[in-house]
């Protein structure tokens, strides 16, 4: 038995949702932001005029008008912290969710169905409680769904079966894929900063010389930079990094898990989770500073 996106409760589809409009728009506004400084420094790179219009000031002045507006926007709206707020509760939910469906620890399958669901929304009350403030919750949407409680009726051969496929191994293949993705992002903007840097040398080397009187070198400085703040905010070489990581230690768990008596199974599940729930720990430690929503352990 699988158990998909589709089949967690209502907290994860709400935090996931807002998490994923958070992120639009926050790379949105940092494009808005770094396009901004480099409309305005080609602007600056010009000397255009029809009439009595500086045509140049004019794509200086809408470059600095589009990165402060972006800039407002941000400040205002924060959808950074909706982004990284709502992945940690969103994730903190899926823990809590897989937990209770194959008899995890704090939800064995040993405590009855009563006790493992008071208990279950008692946990998933407190995550969502943490960013209340940010994220409307819908009540119309299930706490515990069907396919969980299904899930959790099973036999202990076909919940720890269900789990190594669609949630360790799943969870692998997703981080394999992850990492291999930021790798390639990491070498192509790599390549492009060392391009626009030899351009920019040439271009600068060409003035002192005489070349021209143009400055494509300061366009070309704007353009690094904003290629730079990019980066940043993507990282893409330690997110390879990590996720390269998190996909050996969840190969290894993957062949510790199919061997796993079923006394032992609530610990051992838990301890798997735990893993897991460390490289978003990590991740939103790394975005933010510090790990300000408690895992739903």
């Amino acid at each position: 038995m699988a158990l998909t996106d589709t089949d967690l409760p209502g907290v994860w589809k709400n935090a996931d949702g807002e998490s994923r409009r958070g992120q639009t728009w926050t790379l949105r506004l940092t494009w808005l932001k770094v396009g901004g400084g480099v409309l305005a420094a080609f602007g600056g790179a010009l000397s255009w005029s029809l009439g009595s219009v500086d045509v140049a000031a004019g794509i200086v002045l809408v470059g600095f008008l589009t990165a402060l507006v972006s800039e407002l926007v941000s400040w205002v709206t924060q959808p950074e912290r909706l982004w990284y707020e709502g992945r940690a509760v969103a994730e903190s939910a899926k823990t809590l969710a897989w937990r209770y469906a194959v008899g995890a620890d704090p939800f064995p399958a040993s405590m009855s169905r009563t006790e493992a669901a008071s208990k279950f929304s008692e946990r998933m009350s407190a995550v969502a409680d943490q960013v209340a403030e940010r994220i409307i919750f819908d009540e119309e949407q299930p706490v515990l769904t069907e396919p969980m409680d299904a899930l959790r009726a099973r036999p202990f051969e076909e919940r720890r079966a269900a789990y190594i496929q669609f949630r360790t191994q799943d969870q692998q293949q997703w981080y394999s894929r992850k990492a291999r993705a930021n790798r390639r992002q990491a070498a192509a903007w790599r390549f492009i900063l060392i391009l626009a840097e030899v351009i920019a040398v040439v271009l600068a080397a060409g003035r002192v010389f005489g070349g021209w009187s143009v400055d494509f070198a300061g366009l070309l400085a704007a353009l690094i930079a904003a290629c730079t703040a990019w980066v940043a905010v993507k990282q893409f070489s330690p997110l390879a990094s990590a996720y390269s990581v998190a996909t050996k230690e969840l190969s290894l768990q993957s062949f510790r898990l199919s061997d796993v008596a079923e006394d032992d199974w609530p610990l051992v599940a838990a301890d798997a989770e735990e893993a897991i729930s460390r490289e978003h720990t990590t991740w939103l430690a790394s975005r933010t500073g510090s790990a300000t929503i408690r895992p739903g352990s």
